[in-house]
């Protein structure tokens, strides 16, 4: 049985599967992330969590950079097995 958990994306460690929960953002953010086709409801996976420095994540077949203050602004729910 798997258990789900919601946490900032800022906080998921590399090569785990999320799904967008939420954007605590103004819509500037919003539309950015929209246009890269990030928006809730979506999965993908975190390929780097480069702490201090960027994300990389993977959505439907193309890698995307992430600030981490944006990542610090994204829910996101995992699954835990």
């Amino acid at each position: 049985m798997s258990e789900k958990k919601q946490m900032l994306l800022s906080e998921v460690s590399d090569g785990c599967e999320v799904k967008l929960i939420k954007v605590d953002a103004g819509s500037g953010l919003k539309g950015r992330l929209a246009v890269m086709g990030l928006l809730p409801g979506v999965e993908f996976t975190i390929v780097k969590n480069g702490f201090p420095g960027p994300f990389v994540v993977k959505a439907k077949g193309t890698r995307m950079v992430l600030g981490r203050g944006m990542a610090q602004k994204i829910t996101v729910e995992t699954k835990k097995s």
